[in-house]
């Protein structure tokens, strides 16, 4: 028997984070940024708060544990991400969705990526994580996270952040990464005068829900009572019939 979706995969939670807990989930300072919405310089950040200019030297060796891995004091870049990205955009994207199992449900290509994320009126926005050369994974990746995200709007509060994605490969975690990540987009949406960030998470996904948690978030889905809704495929034809 297939199981239900939600049965097989868990439910999805709505999550927001608004100021001023967003100021304390920031860690690294804020960018003087384009008076435009979307990023169109780099948007370099360092674990510990140095923001690199296109001068910088380069970053520092990464520290690896005994086991080989990365450990919480590695340097890192985070920066906007370009077309050129996609490819690597589009992995990440399958790799999540192999951790969420939900797989068989990604349609979106790497040329769905470079039209939708990268023309005149783009889609969504990215952000990228990466680590120095020297210490690129074994299939030779150095760009090993990533972020999307939209501008939507909330008729109660006014201009909104919506963070589709965050991602980062399993090697890379516990190093501070995921944090970084969020917080640039954070910092993206107050310089863009938005008052929340939302985002879904997984009902299962303890780790995700306890980090969002510590975060200053709060469970939209348990305090509202509020559940994430969707019309797709034939529904969604059928529902735009005058």
């Amino acid at each position: 028997m297939r199981l239900r979706e939600e049965e097989r995969v868990g439910k999805r939670v709505c999550f927001v984070q608004t100021p001023p807990s967003w100021r304390r989930a920031l860690s690294a300072p804020s960018l003087q940024l384009p008076p435009a919405f979307r990023v169109t310089e780099p948007c370099g950040s360092k674990l510990r708060g140095r923001v690199p200019s296109s001068r910088s030297k380069p970053s520092r060796p990464i520290s690896s544990s005994p086991s080989g891995y990365p450990s919480a004091d590695m340097d890192f870049s985070i920066r906007a991400a370009n077309v050129e990205d996609c490819k690597d955009i589009a992995r990440m994207i399958r790799e999540l969705a192999e951790y969420e199992k939900v797989a068989e449900h990604v349609r979106v290509t790497q040329r769905d990526l470079e039209q939708d994320g990268f023309s005149k009126n783009p889609f969504f926005h990215g952000i990228v994580a990466e680590v120095p050369e020297q210490h690129r994974t074994k299939e030779g990746h150095t760009k090993i996270g990533y972020a999307l995200y939209f501008y939507s709007y909330s008729s109660w509060t006014g201009r909104a952040i919506y963070m589709e994605d965050l991602y980062v490969m399993p090697e890379f975690r516990g190093t501070g990464i995921g944090k970084a990540l969020m917080s640039k987009v954070a910092q993206l949406g107050l310089a863009a005068g938005c008052n929340q960030l939302n985002f879904t998470v997984l009902d299962w996904n303890k780790s995700s829900l306890d980090f969002y948690l510590s975060q200053g978030c709060f469970d939209v889905t348990d305090k509202m009572g509020y559940h994430c809704m969707r019309c797709e495929g034939e529904a969604l034809e059928h529902l735009a019939q005058p």
